[in-house]
Order: C-alpha cells, then sequence, then structure tokens
C-alpha cells in the first residue's frame, strides 16, 4: 500500500462577495479534487485544538497524527530542524521574519508585510549574514532560511516572552503587538536594532529603487524549545518523505523520519515549481510508503487578501499535483490511498489563520465510491455522509489504518 497526503495551506475560506458568495474552494475550477471528493469518503477535521493558535504548525502536527497537547513545543525549534541546527536543551529558537514596517505620519510603525514583498532567498541570505556579524554575541546565533523566514537560537533562553506572529497584524500599529513579558527586553533590544542596520543595507536600498517592499526589521517570534515526536516507523511501521518550501513542514518531517524531497523551485508562493513536487513525490514513492506533499501557495495569497491568486493557487494545486499525482498512481502501483485537505482556514477577509474545522476526502484504489453530487469544498461540513473528527490528530491514523 501507498499513501499520498496532500495539504493545500490555507486552502479553506469564507464566502466572498466578489465571487458571488462562494469560497475561492467553491468557485475555483478543480475536477481532480471534485473526483476524488466523488469517489472517497469525505469529512472534516478539528486540526486546531481549542486553546490553541492556529497556526500551520499546530495544524500540520494534527494532520501528521501528533497530538499537539502532548508534542508542540513552539514552532521555530520545527525550522530549525529543517535547516539543519541542532538545538541543546537550553536553547529557545525564535522564527526570525524579514517584515517590511511602514512608518505613519506620526512616526509610530505599521506591519505592512510580514514576507517584505516575498524578498527572494539570496537577497535575505545577504542580509541575515549581516546582521549576525552587526548583532554578534555569544548569547544567540542567526541563521537563514528561505525568503523571509529565518532563525534566531538563544542559547539558555526564554519561552516566556509573548510574541505575535507578523502576519496577525497586518495594517496594524505595531507598538501594542511588540514582544512582552518576562525576558521580552532581549527579543525588542535585536529587534530595535535591525532597523539602523537594514535602512543602510545595499539589498533593501536595490529593492526600493526596483520599487519592491524593503526588509525593515526583523521580527522574532514562535519560540520554543526542542520537541520529541516518535517517527512513522516506530508509529506505524512505514517509511515517508516529504516535500514542502516551508522550513517549518520540513522540520515536521525530519523528526518523523521523512527523507525531505529536494525539489528544485519551490518556493511557498504562485510561482513554485508545482510539477516538481508532483513527479517527485511520485518517484519518492517507488523507495518508502508514504509521501506527504505541502504547497504553501494558497495561505500565502490569503494573507495577501487576493482573491484572484488565491483562486490561481488552488487551480494550479489541481491542475498541476493532484491531477499528475492521480495519474502517477495508477500507472505505478495497484493500491494506494490518498488524503487531500487543507491544514486550516486562511480567509481573504481575515488575512490570517481561524480555525474551525476543515474539509478532508480519503480515497482508496481498492474501493473507489461513486457519489456524483459531491464537490471537494466547504460545504462537506454540511453534508449527512460527511465524517467528523472531534480530535484531528486521529485522523491519520484513520487514513492508514483504516480505524
Amino acid at each position: 500500500m501507498k499513501y499520498v497526503v496532500i495539504i493545500g495551506d490555507g486552502m479553506a475560506d469564507r464566502p466572498i462577495a466578489e465571487l458571488g458568495g462562494l469560497t475561492p474552494l467553491q468557485k475555483a475550477h478543480t475536477p481532480n479534487m471534485d473526483r476524488l471528493a466523488q469517489q472517497g469518503i469525505i469529512g472534516i477535521s478539528h486540526t486546531i485544538p481549542q486553546g490553541f493558535h492556529p497556526g500551520s504548525d499546530v495544524a500540520n502536527l494534527s494532520i501528521m497524527g501528533y497530538d499537539p497537547a502532548r508534542y508542540y513545543t513552539g514552532r521555530a525549534p520545527l525550522e530549525a530542524a529543517s535547516i539543519g541546527v541542532a538545538m541543546n536543551d537550553t536553547d529557545v529558537a525564535y522564527r526570525c521574519n524579514l517584515v517590511t514596517l511602514r512608518t505613519e505620519s506620526d512616526a509610530s510603525m505599521t506591519m505592512e508585510d510580514y514576507s517584505s514583498g516575498h524578498i527572494t532567498t539570496e537577497e535575505a541570505g545577504a542580509i541575515i549574514t549581516t546582521l549576525a556579524h552587526e548583532l554578534k554575541s555569544d548569547a544567540f546565533d542567526l541563521y537563514p532560511g528561505v525568503s523571509y523566514r529565518h532563525l534566531l537560537v538563544w542559547h539558555n533562553g526564554s519561552t516566556s516572552p509573548v510574541c505575535i506572529a507578523p502576519h496577525d497584524i497586518l495594517e496594524k500599529r505595531v507598538a501594542e503587538y511588540l514582544p512582552s513579558g518576562k525576558g521580552s527586553d532581549f527579543i525588542r533590544d535585536l529587534m530595535n536594532r535591525s532597523v539602523a542596520i537594514l535602512a543602510q543595507h545595499s539589498v533593501n536600498k536595490k529593492r526600493i529603487a526596483e520599487g519592491k517592499r524593503p526588509a525593515t526589521s526583523i521580527w522574532l517570534w514562535g519560540q520554543g524549545k526542542r520537541p520529541a515526536l516518535p517517527s512513522y516507523q516506530e508509529q506505524y511501521g512505514i517509511s515517508g518523505a516529504l516535500v514542502s518550501a516551508v522550513d517549518l513542514t520540513k522540520g515536521l518531517g525530519i523528526y518523523a523520519g521523512f527523507e525531505i524531497l529536494k525539489v528544485p523551485g519551490v518556493t511557498g508562493w504562485i510561482d513554485t515549481n508545482y510539477a516538481g513536487k508532483a513527479q517527485y513525490a511520485l518517484d519518492a514513492l517507488e523507495r518508502v510508503d508514504y509521501v506527504y506533499i505541502h504547497v504553501e501557495a494558497p495561505d500565502e495569497a490569503g494573507h495577501s487578501g487576493n482573491v484572484q491568486y488565491k483562486l490561481q493557487a488552488i487551480e494550479d494545486l489541481d491542475a498541476k499535483v493532484v491531477g499528475p499525482v492521480l495519474k502517477g498512481l495508477k500507472e505505478r502501483f495497484s493500491e494506494y490511498r490518498v488524503l487531500l485537505m487543507p491544514d486550516h482556514a486562511t480567509p481573504i477577509f481575515a488575512r490570517t489563520h481561524t480555525s474551525e474545522p476543515v474539509p478532508f476526502v480519503i480515497f482508496d484504489s481498492r474501493k473507489p465510491l461513486n457519489q456524483a453530487d459531491r464537490t471537494y469544498d466547504e460545504r462537506i461540513a454540511d453534508r449527512e455522509d460527511s465524517v467528523v473528527f472531534e480530535r484531528g490528530f486521529t485522523l491519520m491514523n484513520f487514513f492508514i489504518r483504516g480505524q
């Protein structure tokens, strides 16, 4: 048996007037997803447990079968694993975004862009190198990641500061959302000191000249210590691989014991290499039992508040990933299961994550169904034949073991 999980990050949404009261999933042309819904088990899963922030870290942890109440320690340590940063028991990792803050007429600062205009990895790498040199201290280390997503490891640090994700405060004055509480002075000092350094950086001067958003500050959040997750081999007796542009998801894969597939041209944005993800996943299934395909683009489109980008991301996911994966599975393997779902919703109106349950479909090649009236979208929640997983982390056991 082969297992494929396809995650359209943030794909779920809420009705939008611009789309005639439909969601992007309902409006988008998704024949391959709809075919899965017609032939598989449909349902909804509560990927965000009560009391947890609706982050991709918590949601993907749930989808992969790990109870967040037991295993969640924070986002950044997962990203540390992805970029090969070894943490000891007293290290605390922080996600380090390069953000664009806009200066208002009263000299206050507004969160204009949590991604610095989706700055390239090459540009961001040069900036992080400079910051690591200029802010140098034995207390911490800075590590470059992908695009705007980077990492700070605070040695003998604190998890106590209350830190807010920058994508949750778009177009808001940042003063009231700065890190607070015990240990926050250290974090805020680094953020403040980064501003002057970035104002003079050649990368930013070039971006401004080209009409692009500059990286005006670092933003630290998502802190945590190293988690202890059992591998899939230990839990299910199967081997796995994962493909994603996002360090968070790749870090989860590393803790799960997966091979991390290195696909050229993956960006996490609507220009990502969808076809490459599908091809590498199919090839990996020749040597492993399970592949987790994560596509970030719908989530980024939701954060941008751009309806057309989200429609494009969903339709590209359907045409360039879901369709080719289904075709390849049928040609190469006799028995396989496919799980398709978002990790959470990222509604256009909110421009951030929300915690409502998300629709899923499980297709089993050995026993396809025939329900022609189904489509894959949020309306699955209203159907009588919909299965509900109140504890989202139990869905994976059902997918793999059928129980």
